[in-house]
């Protein structure tokens, strides 16, 4: 078996263990949160009974009321019936709460209303939070040949271009489209769904999104009476994976960039990972294939550089 093949093996089982790494948190948040969130509405529903009921109503009970629905509605419990979810800890809504907690978008609005759910959270994100970078960084290393070294390439071969020209003509491309596939079309299909969403609140979500800021003021599939809820969070959320992703790719492309044009070297900043590191995949290596010159300090003289790419 190659390494190659056998490291596209473990990658994959590496996305594949991602994947059940959500299901199980967004599992074990159901389970936690979902009764405790059946309690808090049962008792905001009485006490808004209990306060229909009063004959005079008084300042006490009011500001009593008005703590209570406050507080409610802080976890995304409302007491306004038109306006409540059937509930915030579904699966569907459980396994997006997970995926942006371990991404750091963290939209904020929905939280743990439990002690046992904060306490799972801080486990849970202190495993994911990594694991999540290292499924990042290994999917986007795969990338960098197939999308960035590859076009290069291409571009100094076929159309004659100096390393340099090539390097900024394929970053600007792939900035052009990168804001067409990611930002301008989902802002399109955004403001399609959700109804109250003008096509600028739209693109702002997907740009507070993908750059993680993740404020909270816009949030998808959180209409009451919105169709295929569940798989509306579904595809948001993997929206947001591959979206980061390209983020990443877009990072580490431009990074290759400044190095090209000795950006880096001017502004005395660390310059990026040789050619070679590239094309080793951070997973699936065997350690028995390394030879005693891998283990050898770098000679900087000796480094391939980006302006080696074939051409």
């Amino acid at each position: 078996m190659s390494t190659s093949f056998r490291s596209c093996l473990v990658l994959g089982g590496f996305i594949l263990a991602y994947i059940a790494y959500l299901l199980l948190g967004a599992l074990v948040f159901s389970a936690i949160e979902r009764p405790v969130e059946e309690t808090m509405k049962s008792d905001l529903n009485s006490l808004k009974e209990e306060f229909l009921n009063l004959s005079c109503i008084n300042a006490t009970a009011l500001e009593i009321f008005l703590e209570k629905v406050l507080q409610a509605n802080k976890y995304g419990v409302s007491v306004l019936e038109n306006a409540s979810l059937p509930t915030n800890w579904d699966l569907a809504s459980a396994l997006f709460f997970a995926n942006t907690m371990v991404t750091t978008v963290g939209y904020g609005h929905t939280t743990p209303l439990s002690d046992a759910g904060k306490a799972f959270s801080i486990v849970y994100a202190l495993i994911g939070v990594p694991f999540t970078m290292l499924v990042l960084t290994a999917c986007v290393q795969r990338l960098m040949h197939p999308l960035t070294y590859g076009p290069i390439s291409v571009c100094q071969r076929r159309a004659g271009l100096q390393h340099r020209s090539a390097s900024v003509l394929h970053f600007i491309m792939m900035l052009v489209l990168v804001v067409l596939g990611f930002f301008v079309v989902p802002a399109l299909v955004f403001s399609t769904i959700e109804e109250t969403w003008s096509f600028l609140d739209s693109f702002y979500f997907c740009f507070i999104s993908l750059c993680t800021i993740g404020l909270g003021d816009f949030v998808p599939a959180e209409k009451p009476g919105q169709r295929l809820r569940a798989l509306y969070k579904i595809s948001v959320m993997v929206y947001l994976f591959v979206g980061l992703m390209v983020m990443f790719l877009v990072l580490r492309t431009f990074h290759k960039l400044a190095d090209v044009h000795g950006w880096t070297a001017f502004f005395q900043l660390p310059s990026y990972e040789e050619e070679d590191d590239d094309k080793e995949p951070i997973m699936g290596q065997d350690p028995d294939d390394e030879s005693p010159e891998a283990v050898k300090p770098l000679d900087p003289s000796s480094q391939v550089s980006y302006n080696s790419i074939n051409r």
